[in-house]
């Protein structure tokens, strides 16, 4: 049998010693999926051996295993939780278990799954959405001279016109979760002739990995985007012109979660959340007769899903819709 020639027609790439490949290996293995992703699959790891062991089941997850361990973690935590937590599973078990994902396939699994939607389905709980009113009641905050003011503002009037999810403007207050890749950075940002733009860095649903420029423009409303904006990033730079993220403390710090929401329910009641900025703008959006498919699109927004943030029964956006045509957001 004739072998290709060991030193084909190809740039010259040195072999690298048995350790380094390892090591390497061990580093691309860890970033197959994200950090916030590999603790929860931990947990819910960790609930699946709890079941076995409670119930003197073996760990090997069958499809009679997962079915039982189905029915029972229906009666303790959320329904649509429930199918997260076997995909977790699959996840963490398929190196020692290689059938787990048909077993999780199983037809026994499948129907115990959709049994269960059907006896303790209950209703989703919506967050209540954020009006542009609403936001137009803080319009004072990025005039008060307080650099932190000014980033609050200006992170959710941004965050809620460019339909940004909460988790693309802060860090987790986990800081092992905190992630240079997914951070801002201040030189994207770009003047254009009515408004502005930065980049938006890749995550997990964006499969292609190159990120978004997302583009805002002026409006002539007490929450336009565009005044809070340049008045921030004036003051940032007064603060650290030499510092990489767009997104910054008076101590220099990253914004988190915590102190993000510690701000809003300072303003808002308890049950406006993070959600509440996309649930507000798709909402708006809605009433003023713009397509889903272009606010999918201009939020990057994968799947479906985000039909859940329209906050208005179809047939009052119908007469919305036909009553007036579309001219802005009130």
């Amino acid at each position: 049998m004739n072998f290709p020639h060991p030193f084909p027609r190809q740039p010259l790439r040195l072999p690298w010693a048995c350790v380094w490949l390892i090591h390497e290996q061990g580093i691309t293995l860890g970033c197959a999926i994200n950090a916030s992703s590999s603790t929860s699959y931990s947990s819910t790891l960790k609930s699946y051996l709890f079941f076995c062991h409670s119930h003197d089941f073996p760990i090997d997850p069958t499809p009679d295993t997962l079915s039982f361990f189905t029915v029972y973690m229906s009666h303790h935590i959320k329904l649509s939780s429930v199918n997260s937590y076997l995909s977790s599973i699959c996840n963490q078990l398929e190196p020692f278990f290689p059938d787990v994902h048909c077993n999780r396939q199983h037809p026994l699994v499948t129907r115990t799954l959709c049994g269960c939607k059907k006896l303790h389905a209950l209703p989703t709980s919506h967050k209540q959405p954020l009006s542009c009113a609403e936001l137009g009641t803080l319009c004072d905050l990025h005039m008060s001279g307080s650099h932190n003011d000014m980033l609050f503002f200006t992170q959710l009037v941004v965050g809620f016109h460019a339909l940004l999810f909460l988790g693309e403007l802060v860090w987790p207050d986990n800081a092992s979760l905190h992630d240079y890749r997914k951070v801002m950075k201040r030189h994207t940002v770009e003047l254009l002739p009515l408004g502005f733009s930065f980049f938006l860095p890749g995550h997990k649903v964006d499969h292609f990995f190159k990120g978004n420029h997302v583009i805002l423009q002026w409006l002539a409303t007490p929450d336009d985007p565009d005044a809070a904006f340049w008045l921030y990033l004036c003051s940032q730079d007064n603060h650290f012109p030499l510092h990489l993220p767009l997104w910054l403390h008076t101590d220099g710090s990253i914004p988190t979660w915590g102190w993000f929401m510690q701000c809003l329910w300072h303003h808002f009641p308890s049950d406006i959340m993070g959600h509440s900025l996309c649930a507000g703008i798709a909402t708006a959006l809605a009433q003023v007769g713009i397509p889903p498919n272009i606010f999918q699109a201009t939020g990057c927004w994968a799947s479906d899903t985000f039909q859940v943030y329209i906050h208005q029964h179809p047939v009052l956006l119908t007469t919305l819709l036909y009553r007036k045509p579309s001219v802005g957001l009130q």
